[in-house]
């Protein structure tokens, strides 16, 4: 058998999900996304590299990993230590070599992120095809955005298609329409983030433009293609009854029927801790559907389907 040796940098790959698609599936969490979203539930995505976070609960100080650190980009704070971020012009950033993992005696270090080969995801993939088949289940690239590797993602989704697995992506839709209309074919469920209606807002929070967000969408509902648009509802963001007017007219533009109502939770502040990231949101309360009532009467009262 041929071997398909494309690479990629995967940060988990999560076994019997049933909420990322249909049936019981594997999530596979590609690492690097093009958006910067401060309420980011998966923050150890953002960076396309791999990186070194540090679990102080477990840290006896000891600074074994800073007296090994070859590249001296681990330094002392008055909180513990610090790991200068990866930058290819900088000798004192951190260049993923992992000796102060090897060397914590506590193992307070861990490598997030790892090269894969599509015959590595696609070995821990297929163990469980029994269950995909039996459930109507397959597999979700997320991430992260899959579609910033565009060639390791299109190459799994290709190997997927081969074996007839089900195939799902969690997208941000933030690439260009060359890439996504490459990977559309491959693609059974798009999962579609929408993070904001109003352009500036968007460029606000996520740091890019949502034109070509709501253009590939368009695009993939266009070629019949099964979209199910997904809104993280964000306080003091993109909560307000205004903004479900707008998010509404947006969506009908796109040719969108129905949308899934995600209401804000804080399940990611420990990995803002772990990463030496501030969490912006740390004092935020958690929305539950309850909450959102109003806000998705909205949405029903111009006949569209919402749900969470």
């Amino acid at each position: 058998m041929e071997k398909n040796t494309a690479t990629g940098m995967i940060f988990n790959m999560q076994k019997f999900s049933i909420n990322d698609g249909p049936g019981i599936r594997t999530v596979v969490f590609f690492k690097g996304c093009p958006l910067k979203c401060s309420w980011c539930a998966n923050p150890e995505s953002q960076q396309p590299q791999r990186e070194i976070i540090w679990d102080s609960q477990k840290c006896s100080s000891c600074h074994t990993c800073l007296k090994n650190c070859p590249h001296s980009a681990i330094t002392t704070t008055e909180n513990g230590i610090a790991i200068a971020p990866h930058r290819c012009s900088d000798s004192n950033s951190c260049a993923s070599c992992q000796i102060c993992i090897e060397k914590c005696p506590s193992r307070a270090l861990k490598a997030e992120g790892d090269i894969k080969t599509v015959d590595e995801v696609m070995r821990i993939v297929l163990q469980d095809e029994p269950f995909y088949e039996e459930s109507g289940g397959g597999v979700t690239l997320s991430g992260g955005e899959a579609a910033m590797q565009p060639d390791f993602a299109l190459a799994l989704l290709k190997a997927l298609r081969k074996k007839r697995i089900h195939t799902a992506i969690e997208t941000t839709g933030f690439t260009s329409p060359a890439v996504f209309a490459n990977l559309l074919p491959y693609l059974d469920l798009l999962l579609f983030d929408i993070k904001h209606w109003d352009n500036q807002k968007h460029i606000e929070g996520t740091g890019v433009s949502n034109a070509v967000i709501l253009k590939n969408m368009k695009t993939a509902i266009e070629q019949g293609k099964n979209v199910l648009p997904r809104l993280p509802v964000i306080p003091g963001y993109n909560n307000s009854l205004a903004d479900a007017e707008g998010f509404v007219q947006h969506l009908h533009e796109a040719g969108a029927r129905r949308v899934q109502l995600l209401p804000f939770h804080q399940f990611g502040e420990n990995k803002y801790h772990l990463l030496g990231k501030k969490y912006a949101f740390a004092h935020t309360p958690a929305l539950h559907p309850e909450d959102l009532a109003a806000f998705q009467q909205v949405f029903l009262q111009h006949g569209m389907e919402a749900f969470f």
